[in-house]
């Protein structure tokens, strides 16, 4: 169903509202920076593992206990940042070789959304 002219003229407002002053939201990440799902896996690997060292160094309790405890919360830590820091993509990894994998049938969600608002804004 297409929307009225009112309408249309809200929801341009509204977008042109949503650029001005969210255009950091609105907009997609442009830069050469995203994150690596095998640093995130690393990462999360790590966290567990520091997550065990810390409840073994509370379990010993001595000065080994401490030892190990301080050793399990650096490796906490270092599994969080891992996990968290973006990777430089590679000159491999270009958005003209990324076009052939969305027309094979493999788009994303928004992309599937926007296709979707063309069409009914086209009358198809």
């Amino acid at each position: 169903m297409p929307l009225s002219e009112q309408e249309q003229r809200l929801l341009d407002e509204m977008e042109r509202h949503l650029l001005h002053n969210d255009a950091d939201v609105v907009s997609a990440p442009s830069g050469d920076r995203a994150l690596s799902y095998r640093n995130l896996v690393y990462g999360a690997l790590l966290l567990l593992a520091g997550v065990g060292g810390l409840i073994v160094g509370v379990v010993l309790g001595d000065v080994w206990g401490v030892v190990v405890g301080v050793v399990g919360f650096a490796a906490m830590l270092g599994g969080v940042m891992l996990a968290v820091t973006p990777v430089r993509r590679s000159a491999s990894s270009t958005p003209t070789e990324r076009a052939p994998r969305k027309a094979r049938g493999s788009a994303s969600f928004m992309d599937r959304m926007n296709d979707r608002w063309d069409r009914r804004q086209d009358g198809r």
